[in-house]
């Protein structure tokens, strides 16, 4: 049963949302800021604290239970920049673009058995294949892909806007004693929700900095670490990336853009700009 629970992942979501909630209790209860502008009358920053880690929480929720883009079939349907394209027209075009019978072309997954295409790779830990899979991520039990990967972003930037904010609370409410026994015993829970949040928050930034640099070349966090496995890049020297449309194009279509790509229409055409 344990055993159950925890795969499922809600061990792990549970302790997540009960780390969170007892942070902010600490915070409200101690002589913080939040503390003294609630007992002056000065509700703002207490209310959007709070609001603020709630949407955290529902973020969270969001990321770790969303479809990350699992291939579920061996269909090939999908929508292009501005019309919809069937599967028997997107084969054909690949065939168009393909420069010579050595070009990677679409395998099929040896676990779950679906035509994987281009930029997908299999999970065992979801036990799925994912669409420009980027990694899996066991604080949120699920992995980031294709559908998912930029709400991650979005969760981690709303993330270390609730953490550094806590840093600044909970660095405001420690208070001088005149023994260090004194001093430990009253700033106890307070540090140690410091050391939590200092800690979450050089996880956050470190992952953010590397999530930004990975979106702004349109590579992920598997081509980057395993370039020289994947059949589709290890041809490619260490500069050449045929996904990558330059920095505005790249981060336009990673935050604005809400389709599924056909990458093996974007990695030819690449790979033919190289040539």
């Amino acid at each position: 049963m344990l055993k159950n629970i925890f795969r499922s992942g809600h061990l792990i979501r549970t302790t997540h949302v009960v780390l969170t909630w007892v942070i902010t209790l600490i915070l409200f209860l101690h002589n913080t800021d939040l503390r003294r502008q609630e007992e002056n009358g000065d509700l703002t920053q207490p209310v959007v604290f709070s609001l603020l880690v709630l949407l955290s929480v529902m973020l969270y929720f969001t990321v770790s239970l969303m479809d990350p883009g699992f291939v579920l079939s061996d269909s090939i349907k999908t929508y292009n920049n501005m019309f919809y394209q069937c599967p028997q027209a997107v084969s054909e075009e690949l065939e168009e673009m393909m420069p010579d019978s050595s070009t990677p072309r679409l395998r099929r997954c040896g676990y779950c058995l679906f035509q994987q295409p281009m930029r997908a790779k299999h999970c065992h830990t979801c036990k799925h294949c994912v669409r420009r899979f980027d990694h899996h991520c066991p604080w949120i039990d699920n992995c980031v892909g294709e559908r998912n990967h930029r709400w991650f972003i979005i969760y981690l930037t709303e993330q270390l806007v609730v953490l550094l904010w806590a840093l600044q609370i909970a660095w405001s409410g420690i208070s001088l004693a005149d023994t260090w026994k004194v001093w430990f015993r009253v700033n106890g829970f307070l540090l140690a929700s410091l050391g939590l949040v200092g800690v979450f928050s050089l996880v956050v930034v470190v992952l953010m900095c590397c999530h930004l640099y990975l979106v702004s070349v349109s590579s992920t966090t598997w081509e980057f670490m395993s370039r020289h496995r994947i059949s589709y890049l290890k041809s490619c020297s260490d500069e050449e990336n045929p996904f990558d449309r330059g920095l505005f194009c790249n981060l336009w279509d990673f935050f604005c853009m809400c389709r599924t790509v056909v990458w093996e229409q974007v990695y030819y055409r690449g790979s033919n700009s190289y040539v």
